[in-house]
């Protein structure tokens, strides 16, 4: 597995970083058979470290967590603890999705951006209705079925997911609802 660790305004000395790939690598080699690479960020807030890690599996899927504490090395511990536990509670899904699946997940490339929001509520009517664009991107846009797609959805910790339906030309979107629930909408 790859490793990228970083610090936001902060040094990652050696020991961290090998602490970093020893407890992630057997955490993470527990649950998911093939991880292809891992990205560790760590910063900070006034007193508290924060950590987060992203893990792709090579299927495709993608598990993040998050954790704060006032300690770096425990920032990390909590991180890596929340990972083990997603990969745990959900191994049995993976391995039944994923059973069936001769090849790794597709993925379309489409084009992400981020536009810029008004300041004020109360200002007069803008002399344009089109928005302004801060930022360009590209996002990849996985081919999923529908139950794949709730379960990366909650992996990821994410409030919403794009998707384009296995069998299906159309993208399909899962969200996180108000009640608990998770919404889908497929346009016909």
């Amino acid at each position: 597995m790859r490793y990228q660790i970083s610090g936001k305004q902060i040094d990652i000395g050696d020991a961290l970083q090998t602490h970093v790939k020893d407890g992630l690598g057997s955490a993470v080699s527990k649950y998911a058979e093939r991880p292809t690479d891992a990205s560790i960020i760590f910063s900070r807030s006034g007193s508290e470290y924060a950590c987060e890690a992203i893990v792709h599996l090579s299927t495709g899927m993608t598990a993040s967590a998050k954790a704060k504490s006032h300690e770096i090395y425990s920032a990390f511990d909590q991180c890596c603890e929340k990972m083990e536990k997603q990969l745990r509670r959900y191994k049995r899904r993976l391995k039944d999705h994923h059973r069936d699946r001769a090849q790794p997940i597709e993925h379309m490339i489409a084009s992400s951006y981020i536009l810029a929001g008004t300041e004020d509520s109360d200002a007069d009517e803008p002399d344009s209705l089109q928005p302004i664009i801060v930022a360009e991107m590209e996002a990849k846009i996985p081919s999923l079925s529908v139950g794949e797609a709730v379960m990366q959805m909650e992996i990821a910790g994410a409030p919403v997911l794009v998707f384009r339906r296995e069998g299906h030309d159309g993208v399909n979107v899962v969200y996180r609802r108000d009640d608990g629930n998770v919404g889908w909408i497929d346009p016909r």
